[in-house]
């Protein structure tokens, strides 16, 4: 590999890594290729950049995107970088399935919103709710509200409509 193929391969991985809103560096030691593969495509289905690349020119990226100096010691053996832009949770969730399936995929470290989370809290960040879980709570919890008031206004109509009907029973009742 020459020079400028190393310059651009660290440019690029600079670039993901500031537009990222989460990293996650993985030891990807002992797996096959048809596991890398699907891994791969689980990452792609989720909109998340995967990508496997030396440690020195993961290194000197991230060098020019501040803020990662305690990443750079566990920069040591084989290392894939998730780069997620949107949510931030669903690569740990993605990582958490995968190595409990083939128990070969140990996560080095974590980025999530400029927060360094050590490998050993993969479980942690697996089970916080992605984005989408959240928004769906969010409009859940909007929602119960407004269904409230449709049925409180429903109920009044209901309650004017018998009350309309008994009166009109009584005055013929009494003709």
């Amino acid at each position: 590999m020459n020079k400028s193929e190393k310059e651009a391969i660290i440019a690029d991985v600079a670039d993901k890594a500031s537009r990222a809103s989460a990293m996650y560096f993985a030891d990807f030691s002992g797996i096959t290729v048809a596991e890398e593969t699907e891994l791969r495509r689980e990452f792609r289905k989720s909109g998340i950049e995967y990508t496997v690349v030396k440690n020195t020119l993961a290194q000197k990226a991230l060098e020019r995107v501040t803020g990662y100096d305690r990443v750079y010691d566990k920069l040591a053996g084989p290392t894939g970088i998730a780069f997620s832009y949107d949510d931030a949770i669903v690569p740990a969730k993605i990582l958490k399935k995968f190595a409990d399936k083939t128990g070969k995929m140990k996560l080095k470290v974590a980025v999530v919103e400029k927060q360094i989370f050590d490998g050993t809290r993969l479980d942690e960040l697996a089970k916080l709710p992605s984005r989408k879980e959240l928004i769906a709570s969010i409009l859940g919890s909007l929602q119960s509200p407004v269904s409230g008031i449709v049925g409180a206004v429903n109920a009044v109509m209901r309650d004017l409509v018998a009350v309309i009907d008994a009166i009109e029973k009584k005055k013929a009742q009494a003709a």
